[in-house]
């Protein structure tokens, strides 16, 4: 329990939700969200994730709040806070290892052949066709052998950006690829 907000507080507090009243959730937002900003920051090490988490936190709380009993608020947020990260960490790491499958694919699926004069492969022959921004994504990711931290701190971009920029630009590039091969 915060330091500053009584039990009996907190206990109103989740009265006031439980009626669906917003202002009782304003001021739940207000007494909790810096700890629990606090509390995934640590666990994520990323200011960008851990307000994500923050939001959909409350978001959860304001689905969920009937189920909560008013003397035990704190213990049932953070046990919240703790499966949704838990989430987190596994969507992260499907993720990232379906990305790395579909980047593998690509990367061993790519004949070489005789394009003007030069020895060109599918694959740098279709990334041609993807927009700048994508294709120099992928090609940090795989070629660079950049991680996706490393490209989300680089880019200045949340890594769940990041994640779905290579994501739709491995999937457009297997579209491409699939459709020169017909």
């Amino acid at each position: 329990m915060p330091m500053d907000e009584s039990k009996e507080k907190i206990e109103q507090l989740v009265k006031l939700c439980k009626k669906g009243q917003s202002d009782g959730f304003s001021q739940m937002v207000d007494i909790y969200s810096s700890r629990l900003y606090g509390y995934f920051y640590r666990l994520a090490g990323n200011r960008d994730d851990a307000n994500e988490l923050v939001s959909e936190l409350f978001l959860k709380i304001t689905e969920k709040i009937g189920s909560c009993k008013s003397e035990t608020f704190e213990p049932w947020l953070f046990r919240i806070a703790s499966n949704l990260f838990t989430d987190y960490i596994r969507t992260k790491k499907r993720r990232e290892k379906m990305l790395n499958k579909m980047a593998e694919q690509c990367l061993t699926e790519t004949p070489v052949e005789k394009d003007d004069g030069y020895l060109t492969d599918k694959l740098t022959k279709q990334m041609q066709k993807l927009d700048a921004e994508t294709a120099e994504i992928i090609a940090m990711r795989f070629y660079s052998g950049l991680s996706f931290e490393e490209l989300a701190k680089m880019r200045n971009e949340p890594i769940g950006t990041c994640l779905s920029k290579v994501h739709r630009g491995i999937k457009r590039l297997k579209q491409l690829m699939e459709n020169e091969n017909e």
